[in-house]
């Protein structure tokens, strides 16, 4: 069985600890908090089942399954579960990257879902995993139970980074297949047609989903370090070149600085939720710098 505490350092939970993941819309079209359903107690419509905790109301408590298990779970109904929250992993291989005694930017992404899958858990609400490159390779439907945290880190742990992306094709999907209004959270480098990725993003937006696009790079691939006559191998099947790195410094930054602005951009259009992430941070400072201005905006 694998650890997922591994991917939770007790340092890291400590500053994002107090912090909660909110959407700051709520997905029924109105500006509120999502973790209580307006309809309460009136939905006849069963979602699932989760262990009793002290306080439930001990009319849902499922009597037919303490029949059989001897344990007590009580029945959720679709409009009484918290807020769903979709996490969308790129695990394509441009996700790989990553220089000597850093993390790469698939693992750093992993830390970052596990995180996130703890504070949704933590608050009671029900999470979902989708791993995806050229197309979706993983999904794991939303769910609040204790044991949901060990399954997304199995899961995180079960694929490995091979094929090129296709960002914009998931995002389109993931909107065909969420059938509730949820807040979804996208954790990738965006080495995609931007064009196809806006399109994605906006789909689910359009279908009154909240969004949060954490962009992902390599600090290589933010200040480009390189001194000396280097040989760069182009992932996902673009070739490899020798060069010169003081040729073309000045160059490559203009244009990753207008790629990210360019995303910024494109995110703040749709209000997508922009955060720009480094490998080379520990991924809880930003996180928590990131969640925090979330809560200050919604205090608003």
């Amino acid at each position: 069985m694998r650890d997922w505490r591994k991917y939770l350092d007790p340092r890291a939970l400590s500053r994002i600890g107090r912090l909660e993941l909110k959407a700051r819309l709520i997905v029924e079209g109105y500006i509120a908090g999502l973790h209580r359903s307006p309809y309460h107690g009136f939905s006849v419509e069963f979602a699932q089942h989760r262990e009793y905790a002290p306080g439930d109301d001990i009319r849902h408590v499922d009597w037919k399954v303490y029949g059989r298990s001897d344990r007590f779970y009580v029945k959720e109904y679709e409009e009484e579960t918290n807020m769903r929250v979709y996490l969308l992993l790129d695990v394509s291989e441009s996700m790989d990257y990553g220089p000597p005694g850093v993390l790469r930017k698939v693992a750093f992404g992993r830390h970052v879902a596990s995180a996130l899958t703890f504070l949704a858990l933590r608050q009671q609400d029900a999470v979902g995993l989708t791993l995806f490159d050229d197309r979706v390779r993983t999904m794991i439907p939303p769910g609040g139970t204790r044991g949901q945290l060990q399954t997304v880190v199995s899961a995180l742990e079960d694929v490995a980074p091979a094929r090129p992306t296709a960002l914009g094709d998931v995002l389109a999907q993931t909107a065909s297949d969420i059938r509730r209004k949820s807040l979804v959270v996208v954790i990738s480098d965006v080495f995609d047609d931007l064009d196809a990725v806006q399109t994605g993003l906006r789909r689910l937006r359009h279908r009154g989903n909240e969004v949060i696009l954490m962009h992902v790079l390599a600090e290589d691939e933010l200040v480009f370090p390189f001194t000396r006559m280097t040989r760069f191998e182009g992932l996902e099947g673009t070739g490899e070149a020798l060069v010169e790195p003081s040729d073309l410094r000045k160059a490559y930054l203009a244009e990753i600085a207008n790629f990210t602005a360019q995303v910024r951009r494109r995110c703040r259009q749709d209000r997508t939720d922009y955060v720009l992430l480094s490998t080379a941070q520990t991924f809880d400072v930003p996180l928590a710098t990131f969640l925090a201005a979330r809560a200050r905006s919604r205090a608003r």
